[in-house]
């Protein structure tokens, strides 16, 4: 009976061992030939990245206070000191440099626009002189014809002087450099000193020329009533054009009244207005020298020939 069983193989029967299902797992878990492998050394440096970072030599910098230094000695500090104020030193002296370059330009500028006021003064003077000895005659005849008596038969020529004494011609100095240094407080530029005076010295002979100029206005005003009692104004409203330029009348029209006591108040004032016309004409000649010796002076000092 046991003949008639059916025989088996042992081996095949068997179950499996574990080696052999190991195996096959590992061969299931087998990647397929089209993945890329990364070897085995490159895996470590993705997985450790921190291994070479460690063996990396670290390198401190100077400053670092965990590093070794050398004390400094106070020849050391000394050197360092001495650059830093060689520095700061010839900054300084730089800049001063060029700040003397620049004043000494501004100077001469200035003192080259003074120089050019100076000769249009000189100009304005020459014109104002000859309006002083013009009136100085026109006064003097004036005075003459109220001392004579004599303005009868030549009421055309007294008419005409009688016009004329209450204008004038003023002098008008170039002030546009002086000016702007006192305004700008850039007269201390002026460093010459000889220089500086000589300004100084001329300005205030024309300040006092400026005053003169005001007193003889006060004194032409002071005429007015007396000319309003003597002159007849319809003549004199007659002797004026469409310029506003003073003709002599026609004839000899009669004066407004002849009183004798009012030509010598008139006289008088024409006394007065004689002693302006002098001390002008004295002065403006003083002030036309002290400019062309100013200028001469200048352009001498400052080398402007």
């Amino acid at each position: 009976m046991e003949d008639n069983k059916p025989i088996h193989n042992e081996e095949e029967e068997r179950p499996p061992s574990t080696d052999d299902s190991s195996q096959q797992d590992l061969q299931l878990n087998v990647p397929s030939t089209d993945e890329t492998i990364v070897p085995a050394a490159e895996t470590s440096e993705i997985i450790n990245p921190e291994s070479e970072i460690k063996d990396m030599e670290v390198h401190h910098h100077a400053h670092d206070p965990a590093a070794p230094h050398h004390k400094k000695n106070w020849k050391s500090y000394f050197w360092e000191f001495l650059m830093l104020f060689l520095a700061v030193f010839c900054g300084f002296l730089a800049e001063y440099q060029l700040e003397h370059v620049i004043e000494n330009s501004r100077e001469k500028q200035f003192i080259k626009s003074y120089i050019e006021d100076l000769k249009t003064d000189t100009a304005s003077i020459n014109r104002n002189l000859t309006y002083q000895l013009s009136r100085k005659e026109q006064l003097d005849s004036m005075m003459k014809f109220l001392e004579t008596q004599t303005i009868k038969g030549n009421e055309s020529e007294f008419y005409y002087l009688g016009r004329v004494l209450i204008r004038t011609r003023r002098f008008q100095p170039s002030d546009r450099t002086i000016t702007q240094l006192k305004n700008s407080g850039a007269l201390r530029l002026i460093r010459n000193e000889q220089a500086a005076d000589s300004i100084i010295s001329y300005q205030k002979l024309v300040e006092t020329i400026l005053g003169n100029i005001a007193d003889e206005r006060d004194e032409r005003r002071d005429v007015d009533p007396l000319m309003s009692l003597i002159f007849d104004p319809y003549v004199f409203d007659k002797m004026l054009d469409d310029n506003n330029i003073i003709h002599k009348p026609a004839g000899n029209p009669p004066l407004r009244s002849y009183d004798a006591s009012l030509h010598q108040d008139l006289a008088y004032r024409i006394h007065q207005l004689k002693g302006s016309n002098r001390i002008l004409d004295t002065r403006l000649t003083l002030l036309r020298e002290k400019a062309a010796g100013i200028i001469r002076f200048l352009q001498k000092e400052y080398h402007l020939n």
